[in-house]
């Protein structure tokens, strides 16, 4: 799968094939983002077959500790694997990895397979080895998701929130150089923890953000509602009124993703629901977006089309490949002609994500998605449907 996978500008087909037990500075690639995103590509590639805790360690976690992290997983006096220290009545407990720095123990490190939901409950020793170590920063991770931990709330003590959390199938730039005060070319535990706590809170505001783009609660729309409602506010009338302040801030969001993204590309493609360009095409089988405000472009439709603009970018001008909305599906295009199906989104569940590939005579085929990643996986039949208009 991964010889399909096609990314945009900086990561070449030939990051793919590093060895990450190799060290950045062996690869010449110093930049964190350049690592992570390799750790991200092999992450995609390798997530089916990682069925043990043990495998997750080895293909992911060692690569993030020795490439990104920059310590050597093969000299025992930067990392500890299967590290001991005694807590009271617990004796020969384990945490996975420590990390030592300037001959003291810097960061301790608790692993999940891969997949595995992270739960403090399940690495209760985090907890404990915390006060009886010189450490203060934990990992707990499951090789996509990190969760970082000091003690801000009471000395020598793990908080129960982390501090920053990244996720290598969705990353976030804005934490790379939070990252870099961890390598050990340039460890800055000072600055990591004066920083620490306002990335906290940022954090955990930024969750509750993302939680409210995917279904508006009902405290949230009652901060509005009487913004732009002027009569009274009765139970049936915020009732009915909750979900139209809801689709509002769905389309807020999506217009501000538009408008990044039409800036990105030079303001050369719209994204956005558009009558056709071409009288013609109104009767054929791929119907016209409706001018309807129900029609609403949505993030993961956005980044779909940019996927697949990604893989057909092999073989065409990507500026050929053009989305346009409906209310009952997302159609890529191929210049931006209805006469010219590529495939179809119905991503309006965002947990039933489901690609719709088409034959020769334009039927669709339906299949269901685990996540944007899984588009690659239909590398040659977007190829295919591309073909027939080339």
């Amino acid at each position: 799968m991964s010889d399909q996978h096609q990314y945009d500008g900086e990561t070449s087909s030939a990051l793919l094939r590093v060895d990450n037990r190799i060290s950045a500075e062996e690869t010449g690639l110093t930049d964190i983002a350049d690592q992570l995103k390799i750790l991200a590509t092999k992450l995609e590639r390798t997530r089916n077959d990682l069925n043990t805790e043990e495998a997750t360690k080895t293909t992911l976690i060692m690569p993030f500790i020795q490439s990104v992290l920059g310590f050597d997983v093969f000299d025992g006096t930067e990392v500890i694997p299967e590290f001991i220290a005694d807590v009271g009545m617990k004796k020969g407990e384990k945490v996975d990895f420590a990390i030592v720095n300037d001959d003291e123990i810097a960061i301790l490190i608790e692993c999940k397979k891969v997949g595995e939901p992270l739960s403090l409950e399940n690495a209760a020793q985090l907890f404990r080895y915390f006060t009886v170590t010189t450490a203060r920063i934990a990992i707990l991770t499951n090789g996509n998701d990190y969760r970082f931990y000091t003690d801000l709330d009471a000395p020598n003590k793990m908080d129960s929130q982390p501090f920053l959390e990244l996720q290598l199938e969705d990353l976030d730039s804005s934490l790379f150089p939070e990252l870099e005060k961890l390598r050990k070319s340039n460890f800055d535990l000072e600055s990591v923890l004066s920083a620490a706590e306002e990335l906290k809170y940022v954090s955990a505001a930024k969750r509750e953000f993302v939680a409210e783009s995917r279904e508006l609660s009902y405290d949230m729309a009652s901060v509005f509602l009487p913004r732009i409602y002027s009569g009274r506010l009765t139970a049936k009338v915020r009732e009915q009124l909750t979900p139209l302040v809801a689709k509002g801030y769905a389309q807020f969001i999506s217009d501000q993703v538009n408008y990044r993204l039409q800036t990105a590309l030079g303001g050369s493609q719209r994204f956005e629901a558009s009558p056709s360009s071409n009288e013609e095409d109104e009767t054929l089988a791929e119907p016209s977006p409706s001018r309807d405000s129900d029609v609403v472009t949505t993030v993961d439709e956005i980044q779909g089309h940019l996927i697949v603009r990604a893989i057909l970018s092999r073989e065409y001008d990507p500026t050929r490949i053009t989305m346009r909305d409906t209310k009952s599906y997302c159609g890529i295009l191929m210049d931006d002609n209805n006469r010219k199906p590529i495939c179809r989104f119905h991503f309006d569940n965002p947990d039933n994500l489901r690609i719709g590939l088409l034959d020769e005579n334009k039927n669709a085929t339906l299949h269901h998605l685990n996540g944007l990643p899984e588009i690659y996986q239909h590398t040659d039949a977007l190829l295919e449907a591309a073909a027939r208009y080339a």
